[in-house]
């Protein structure tokens, strides 16, 4: 089985450079966090005037408007936006899966958590660290602050592959934890032997909102294999001996345009973001496609 990747290969010293231009907004956030930049769902003592309502018995008093009280001879409320923070989870897929190919995938996804972890912390956002791959583990509580960076790229480097893939089984796990509601980003091949339809399931009780990230290379959708070969699973060690013919070929292909088609449809009918991240290519760039005004909308 391969072994963890090291700092080095996750982290350099231009790469949070990078992010400092990029930032997530949402259009409102679930009450019960710490303040932060986001306007909350929670009307209350923020500093953003909202609106009015009339006083019923045991509301603040010190948020009586006098004036209209003085005006109309009735008892309203002023009401507040409150501004909070947007927690994030980073969800990044450890199965065997990612670290086949010189770990090409699993470099690319922990960069990419670092990446966006990064970005909601520089904003005084809470990110949590729950990878997963048969099962899901929480490895960081929410934390906030630019001094937690280096801290998380610590957790990430040091973060073991594990041997199979259950995304949905980590997801029930996830909704079982009772988390505040926030943005949830799973960053994966999406290669699980349940299939797309079992995690579409699964991801539909999740209150968060989502984001999801494909890691993909260019042998997905031509692996360029020719010949009579021996193919092994590297997650269940299965085998298969198989004729690799140019019409065998063709409807690999077929099926795997049909998988990218499902994991966007999957996406619409969630209303989550999807994107589609080149494991060789540069990181960053890739993600500042989500970011296309600067900032990321959730």
């Amino acid at each position: 089985m391969s072994t963890a990747l090291t700092f080095d290969e996750l982290f350099d010293p231009g790469f949070l450079a990078s992010l400092t231009h990029l930032s997530i907004t949402a259009r409102r956030v679930a009450a019960g966090g710490r303040f932060g930049e986001k306007l909350s769902r929670d009307i209350g003592s923020g500093i953003e005037f909202k609106d009015f309502r009339p006083y019923t018995s045991g509301d603040d008093l010190r948020r009586i408007d006098w004036n209209i009280y003085k005006r109309l001879g009735r008892v309203f409320l002023r009401l507040y936006e409150e501004q909070q923070d947007l927690p994030l989870y980073l969800m990044p897929d450890l199965s065997q899966s990612m670290y086949e190919e010189r770990a090409l995938r699993a470099r690319a996804a922990l960069k990419a958590a670092l990446a966006i972890a990064a970005i909601s912390m520089n904003q005084n956002d809470s990110a949590g660290l729950v990878p997963f791959g048969e099962d899901v583990e929480v490895i960081t509580k929410g934390k906030s602050g630019k001094a937690n960076i280096m801290r998380l790229a610590r957790y990430l480097s040091g973060l073991e592959p594990q041997a199979k893939t259950d995304l949905a089984k980590s997801l029930d796990k996830l909704g079982s934890l009772n988390l505040r509601p926030g943005l949830l980003v799973i960053i994966s091949d999406f290669f699980d032997p349940a299939g797309l339809q079992r995690i579409a399931a699964t991801l539909a009780k999740i209150r968060h909102r989502v984001l999801l990230i494909q890691v993909t290379l260019a042998t997905d959708a031509d692996p360029g294999l020719q010949g009579e070969l021996r193919l092994r699973d590297c997650e269940t060690d299965e085998v298969a001996d198989i004729a690799v013919t140019p019409a065998v070929l063709k409807r690999y292909q077929k099926a795997y345009d049909r998988f990218c088609d499902e994991l966007a449809a999957l996406a619409k009918k969630r209303k989550a973001g999807l994107l589609r991240l080149d494991a060789e290519g540069d990181v960053v760039l890739q993600l500042a496609r989500l970011f296309e005004t600067g900032s990321l909308a959730v």
